[in-house]
């Protein structure tokens, strides 16, 4: 072949790959992402390609659009940080969103059943911040020194897409990691005490989160506190991480989600759901409801 009609290819291939690449959404396509949440009716999936940067840039607009739907930002949540879930998306690592004043409830919660497009119910818990420390975190120890409660939480995020199967992990970013709504229970004062603060610290690790019919008292599932990224703590060690290189920080105050100990599972009109967390001192169970 003349060269320079190699050249001409490769510089052809070049422009069309560069065509094809995703990039952020557009404030019309975030818009009718965001109505689509509202009205509880699947969406159009983010393009397959999408980059962290173009997920990065479509939350940030989906986020502005949500905050005048559920008030202000509360705190974040990390998802994605066991790996069951990071295999389901076909992603290696969490990814973060943004939780809103009006996506949570309190224990024992009447709930639609079809409170989204895509509804889902899993264990979790939520952790308070009490210090701005908690963003030079690098261990679960230092978690636990910057926050001042452990709350039991049922998550109840939506993946509003027509295909959450084709979601990968900037996807999921890119719909604010499905956060939609949650369920939680009485919190746990963290103790001040070092040797009490190691304890609860292997308590954490340790301990089995159970999700039972609250009426049968089947188990539905079950997971370890090791499961999301070998303690949950840990998950907000990568928060912390993460946020800091968008120049973002968690303040005291603010709630944090650490992700799922339980598998996915779509809810159904008539279910009680109940979280226990067995081997957690003072954790009492969580219920949610669904209609």
């Amino acid at each position: 072949m003349n060269p320079k009609h190699t050249l001409a290819a490769v510089a052809l291939g070049t422009l069309l790959a560069a065509g094809a690449r995703a990039e952020c959404l557009s404030d019309a396509a975030v818009g009718e992402l965001a109505a689509s949440m509202a009205a509880k009716t699947p969406a159009t999936n983010p393009p397959e390609g999408l980059s962290e940067a173009d997920a990065t840039c479509t939350r940030a607009k989906l986020n502005k659009l949500l905050a005048a739907r559920y008030g202000a930002a509360i705190g974040y949540k990390a998802g994605l940080t066991n790996l069951a879930v990071q295999k389901r998306f076909n992603y290696d690592k969490p990814v973060w969103g943004v939780l809103y004043q009006g996506m949570l409830l309190d224990t024992g919660a009447v709930v639609d059943a079809g409170f989204g497009a895509r509804p889902l119910f899993e264990a979790d818990l939520l952790v308070r911040v009490k210090s701005e420390a908690i963003n030079r975190a690098r261990t679960a120890a230092e978690v636990l020194a910057a926050i001042d409660q452990i709350i039991p939480f049922i998550e109840l995020p939506d993946l509003v897409v027509q295909a959450p199967p084709k979601l990968n992990g900037p996807g999921v970013a890119a719909i604010n990691v499905g956060a939609r709504l949650g369920v939680k229970g009485l919190p746990i004062l963290v103790p001040q005490a070092d040797f009490a603060q190691a304890f609860l610290l292997d308590a954490l690790r340790d301990m089995t989160v159970r999700l039972t019919d609250g009426k049968s008292g089947a188990e539905i599932s079950r997971g370890k506190g090791s499961d999301i990224l070998d303690h949950p703590l840990n998950a907000v060690v990568w928060l912390a991480d993460a946020l800091g290189k968008e120049g973002l920080a968690m303040k005291p105050g603010d709630l944090i989600s650490l992700g799922s100990f339980s598998p996915l599972t779509p809810p159904r009109p008539g279910l009680s759901v109940q979280a226990t967390y067995d081997g957690l001192p003072g954790a009492q169970p969580v219920v949610v409801n669904f209609r």
